[in-house]
């Protein structure tokens, strides 16, 4: 992975989980509690792809497994977010982008089931069984419900803020080559940053020096011509 992926996805992950402990777990809302750590990594993955995907959900589930008041076994919320940012990553459009905000929100809801039905059955591979006293059919549409209500304020904001990292200059990795680096500065272009003003000037500036080097050039001709016809009357 990049640095600039690991940086950003380390913050808003770190980010997703300080909230999510310390706002979303003492709301006491009925049934599942809003998984703003599973957005979070939902977001990168239709980014960043498959593999980068199950890369942050493992670390992201390591960290929510470590963090308190945590009550299960550590790995299990790991392996889910594994799997989950592993199959959001696939949902990734070729072209990068989705047409419309269907795509992002189908797969907020598919995360949001899964990663419930997942987190069931290792609990009752472990012998965990609160699922089964709280209610599985309960849990499931309540943690759509809540996923899916908080989605539309996180994961566009996510996904913006990841493709423009995504096309930051330090992007470019220590092997690349010169293509890459072009790639990339094209993409700084696009973005509308600093930048796009710097060449714009450099543009500038060098259309000023050729207008003025073309400018010298006239008139150094026409004292030639001058010259000559001058030599020609004498």
């Amino acid at each position: 992975m990049r640095f600039n992926r690991i940086l950003l996805s380390a913050t808003l992950v770190v980010v997703a989980l300080v909230v999510q402990v310390s706002v979303l777990g003492r709301l006491q809302l009925p049934g599942a509690v809003p998984d703003l750590v599973l957005l979070t990594v939902v977001a990168l993955a239709l980014v960043y792809g498959h593999l980068s995907g199950a890369l942050i959900g493992f670390a992201a589930g390591l960290l929510a497994d470590l963090a308190p008041p945590a009550d299960h076994a550590a790995g299990r919320y790991a392996l889910v977010l594994c799997v989950i940012g592993y199959a959001a990553g696939l949902a990734r459009p070729d072209s990068g982008r989705f047409r419309s905000a269907w795509g992002p929100m189908l797969t907020v809801v598919a995360a949001a089931i899964g990663s419930t039905l997942l987190y069931a059955g290792v609990g009752a591979l472990v012998g965990d069984t609160a699922a089964r006293h709280v209610g599985l059919t309960g849990l499931l549409f309540t943690a759509t419900l809540y996923d899916l209500l908080l989605a539309p304020f996180t994961v566009p904001f996510i996904m913006a803020l990841a493709r423009r990292a995504e096309n930051d200059p330090m992007a470019v990795e220590a092997g690349g080559g010169q293509a890459q680096a072009a790639d990339v500065s094209s993409g700084w272009l696009a973005g509308g940053t600093g930048l796009r003003i710097g060449s714009q000037r450099g543009g500038l500036r060098r259309g000023l020096a050729r207008g003025r080097a073309n400018k010298a050039g006239r008139i150094k001709g026409v004292k030639a011509i001058k010259s000559v016809k001058s030599v020609k009357k004498l």
